[in-house]
């Protein structure tokens, strides 16, 4: 496959996460207030979307309250900086086994819970786009799955496309493309269809050139992509998206150094990618050129 560069690029940042990053970086945005003054600050730096996930305001560990993800929500929304939102869905679907001797118990760690749950913040809060990852996998913890059935994900992507919002498929492998070709086949997510490609999350795809080449290949013509990699590899893998057709991800949920010893702010990546891209001879697009390709609404959430 040839390769054809993208010269119309918007930038996804992803402002905080969920992994256990908030005490490596005093810049990884905790409450509802610094994850959307990071969001805000992110968008000015050039982010057409911005990917947000909630923390325990107290601790920085990941949450699921719905308050909190309002409050992003609302205060993204009142500000003068207009933004994509892009809200993750990737919460509920925690299993930890305690040691390997008594795999018919899960661990008090883990956090399961139902479609309507997992997707309720997405309902109220209305935003352009939220993720869905598609499929099951094993991450870097000796005894930790992340579990999306296909009939989770089925009865997820019902609900969302019913709340108006555009789905963007998280693939960690090529076999998650597959289930993602056969649930938009089913039309259980519909088009225009939009995919990020997650490259070097242990243990889904390395992030070596010939793996993530086998992912593009494996994304279908006409399917809006972006693609991003881990820690050092993230600016790498702008250039590397831009060059193979794609849009780029970007922000402290997946790398926190601008340089080496040096932690980064989310407008701080932005700025950079947005160098990147513009150097290779692109354009970093608006907020509004990213609605009008994938056919977004903007919305305010679900009045109380």
């Amino acid at each position: 496959m040839p390769l054809t560069m993208n010269r119309e690029v918007f930038i996804t940042c992803a402002v905080t996460g969920s992994g256990g990053t908030q005490d490596r970086s005093r810049h990884v945005p905790r409450s509802p207030k610094e994850i959307a003054e990071s969001a805000i600050a992110a968008a000015k730096a050039g982010a057409a979307v911005v990917h947000c996930h909630v923390r325990d305001p107290e601790t920085g560990k990941p949450s699921r309250k719905l308050e909190y993800y309002r409050e992003v929500t609302e205060r993204i929304r009142d500000s003068d900086t207009d933004v994509v939102l892009n809200l993750t869905a990737g919460m509920g679907g925690d299993i930890y086994f305690e040691g390997t001797e008594d795999m018919g118990r899960i661990g008090p760690r883990s956090d399961m819970a139902g479609a309507t749950e997992r997707v309720a913040h997405v309902v109220e809060c209305r935003p352009e786009i939220c993720t869905l990852d598609c499929g099951t996998m094993n991450f870097n913890e000796a005894d930790y799955v992340m579990v999306n059935t296909p009939g989770m994900l089925r009865d997820m992507a019902k609900r969302m496309t019913a709340a108006g919002v555009r789905i963007e498929i998280e693939a960690f492998d090529t076999g998650h493309l597959w289930l993602a070709k056969e649930l938009v086949k089913e039309g259980v997510i519909p088009e225009p269809v939009l995919v990020q490609l997650c490259m070097g999350v242990p243990w889904g795809a390395p992030d070596d050139l010939n793996t993530y080449m086998a992912m593009v290949n494996n994304v279908p013509a006409g399917w809006h992509w972006s693609a991003f990699a881990l820690g050092r590899h993230q600016m790498p893998y702008v250039a590397a998206a831009v060059i193979a057709g794609g849009n780029v991800r970007v922000g402290l949920e997946d790398n926190l150094w601008l340089d080496k010893g040096v932690l980064a702010t989310n407008a701080q990546l932005v700025e950079r990618a947005a160098t990147i891209i513009e150097n290779l001879g692109a354009r970093v697009i608006t907020p509004a050129e990213v609605r009008a390709r994938l056919k977004l609404e903007k919305r305010a959430p679900v009045a109380k």
